[in-house]
């Protein structure tokens, strides 16, 4: 017997989608992830200290806190939750088959692809440490820029194309100073983006710079910089450090069965819905949303994609 909707991966999408269906009776199951080195089931927010910016929560919360209580809402009304990762999918015929990690196949009538995107890191030993801590260096300046740790201090951003400006220029409304370094000798960010940072008088640039380590033991104090022309090295203190090159959306799992963008996010060809290439195939969050990328957003696509199946299984006379 298939199950009416399975949900791929966990997160405020993911759960906020198993919420929505487990109240619409549709019995969800959700495959959350297998614990790895480079994602854990609840995703970034799992790697993020406070959360300040949603709704709800006026005190904040730590990041791994808020998905245990959005895990646990999903669980309250009887979402069945298999921690294994979904190793790939077949969306030819109906209903879909998806094989886990664990060598199963399930079969759904609707489907919903909420497996998030990883932020892309420097990959250093230091830069981990004091991520995963709470010492100063995130992948997410609109997330944490505004936290306390971060007013009034030198900030350094890493990278060079319009996500790195945007967080560069968001910066400054809490920093004393925004030193962006990057690797080559010009941007790649927009000329309308790299205006505005040219003319702001609390951005400066380090150009054909590398950060090759991370300074400080529980907090951070500065970055290491190495020059990629001369390979110079030289230390520049800071008090944040906010890798800004992109992310990488998890989508290898689908093997192209779904339309994908040019990066390996899912498309959603009508806008405002969260409908894949594949009828019956619904995407919530990161991994289909390479713009926003906040946890309030990706909780409203997953509420969105939940509503999405619902409706078209009703019509199929499938619900």
């Amino acid at each position: 017997m298939p199950e009416k909707i399975v949900i791929i991966g966990s997160g405020p999408a993911g759960w906020t989608a198993a919420l929505y269906a487990a109240r619409a009776n549709l019995n969800p199951v959700v495959y959350e992830g297998e614990p790895s080195s480079i994602m854990i089931p609840g995703g970034q927010l799992m790697y993020t200290t406070e959360v300040e910016n949603y709704p709800g929560f006026p005190s904040g919360i730590k990041g791994p806190e808020m998905m245990d209580l959005f895990r646990k809402q999903a669980e309250r009304f009887d979402t069945r939750i298999y921690t294994e990762d979904i190793t790939s999918v077949d969306f030819n015929s109906h209903p879909f088959r998806l094989t886990s990690s664990e060598n199963t196949e399930v079969e759904a009538l609707a489907v919903i692809i909420a497996t998030g995107a990883r932020a892309n890191w420097l990959n250093l030993p230091n830069e981990q440490r004091l991520a995963q801590t709470g010492g100063g260096v995130s992948a997410c300046a609109i997330c944490d820029g505004a936290l306390p740790a971060y007013r009034d201090k030198l900030l350094v951003v890493v990278g060079g194309g319009d996500s790195a400006i945007e967080e560069g220029l968001y910066l400054t409304k809490f920093a004393s100073k925004v030193i962006i370094a990057h690797r080559r000798d010009k941007l790649r960010a927009s000329p309308i983006m790299q205006e505005r940072a040219k003319t702001n008088t609390k951005v400066e640039f380090k150009w054909n710079s590398i950060v090759i380590d991370v300074l400080g033991e529980k907090l951070i104090s500065g970055v290491r910089l190495q020059d990629t022309v001369t390979k110079e090295e030289s230390d520049l203190g800071c008090g944040g450090l906010f890798i800004a090159i992109g992310h990488t959306p998890n989508t290898s799992f689908l093997n192209g069965k779904v339309e994908l963008d040019k990066k390996g996010f899912v498309v959603t060809p009508k806008s405002w819905r969260t409908a894949t290439s594949v009828e019956g195939v619904f995407a919530a969050g990161d991994v289909m949303d390479p713009y926003y990328k906040q946890a309030v957003s990706a909780a409203g696509t997953g509420c969105m994609a939940s509503l999405d199946a619902e409706r078209w299984l009703a019509h199929k006379g499938l619900a």
